[in-house]
């Protein structure tokens, strides 16, 4: 995801104080949601910044008829190999655990997502294949979910997170995603996540690879371009699992509103998106993020609360919702 946001330790600051001034000894931990075995195919997730207090799962969920999301970022901590929500915050954090019990009361479910633009990232704390595999039942079992998404934006021992991302295959039947970046329209993927994905496919391990359609060289049209990326995606994931047919283990993510490097993806490119995501089948939509899918900023710069254009508030969700 893309590198310009707000620093984490202000929002985990303050949502540590609200807890601590409002939270009854009963609220202060809430029970961990049971871990959802099943691994249901979610289509649409987009992402959320879960260590910022609003906006939440339900009121999101409430307004716009979107209950799946993929929560955002679970990293690596001051105690090393242990996860917590953007490397401060505890996995079982009141306020967290409770808007995913509510969340699922309406019906829904959320994606873990590890890593990102900031660290440090819970692949490089652990160091074992088991520790870290530890690490990830550790956030699965507290959220109740079955559901990860690594996002790749550093370098990684990427065969030791194989390895761990195999065994829950193997052991918890989690659905496994890889979120990476892309080089340009034409060329697809960078050359170390193929890295990565060659290495899965060596262990036998099959993700959902989904490209990040934002901040990469281009010509022309972005809506366009972003289409030939994932085109481009399809195309590298041919070599490395051959006999065709990927398409159906494709996911896209693109960042609405402003990028960091210039482009801006608009209503009209999102909805190109979903019409080629429906004509080719793939397995899954997400967009960066929920946080900005609002219009408080139109014509400013690239925030972390704002999309930077003119739009009604949590319209690219309502509208990539459609694929669900």
């Amino acid at each position: 995801m893309p590198p310009k946001r707000l620093a984490l330790a202000v929002p985990a600051l303050i949502l540590g104080l609200v807890v601590a001034l409002t939270a009854s000894p009963a609220q202060a931990r809430q029970p961990a949601p049971e871990p959802d075995t099943r691994a249901v195919a979610i289509k649409t997730a987009p992402y959320i910044d879960i260590t910022r207090p609003s906006p939440t799962l339900p009121e999101v969920a409430a307004a716009t008829g979107q209950k799946y999301f993929t929560l955002a970022f679970v990293l690596g901590s001051h105690a090393g190999c242990a996860p917590a929500w953007g490397g401060t915050i505890d996995l079982d954090e009141p306020s967290i655990i409770n808007q995913i019990n509510q969340l699922r009361g309406m019906g829904g479910d959320v994606i873990i997502a590890s890593g990102g633009a900031l660290g440090p990232y819970l692949e490089h704390s652990c160091g074992s294949a088991t520790a870290l595999y530890d690490a990830y039942v550790k956030v699965l079992n507290a959220t109740g979910s079955n559901h990860l998404d690594v996002d790749v934006e550093a370098s990684i021992p990427h065969s030791m997170v194989n390895q761990a991302l195999k065994r829950l295959v193997d052991e918890r039947g989690t659905t496994i995603s890889y979120t990476l970046r892309v080089q340009g329209q034409d060329y697809g993927l960078d050359p170390y996540s193929v890295q990565i994905l060659q290495d899965a496919k060596a262990k036998g391990l099959r993700p959902i690879v989904n490209p990040m359609l934002m901040n990469f060289g281009y010509s022309g049209d972005w809506g366009q371009a972003m289409i030939s990326a994932a085109q481009a995606v399809i195309g590298q994931m041919n070599q490395i699992w051959t006999g065709g047919g990927n398409a159906v283990y494709l996911g896209i993510t693109p960042m609405i509103g402003r990028n960091d490097t210039g482009m801006t993806t608009t209503q009209s490119h999102a909805r190109a998106l979903l019409s080629w995501a429906r004509s080719n089948s793939i397995a899954f939509i997400g967009f960066w993020s929920i946080g900005r899918d609002n219009g408080r900023c139109s014509g400013g710069g690239v925030r972390p609360d704002c999309s930077g254009i003119s739009q009604s508030t949590y319209e690219f969700t309502n509208i990539f919702k459609g694929f669900g």
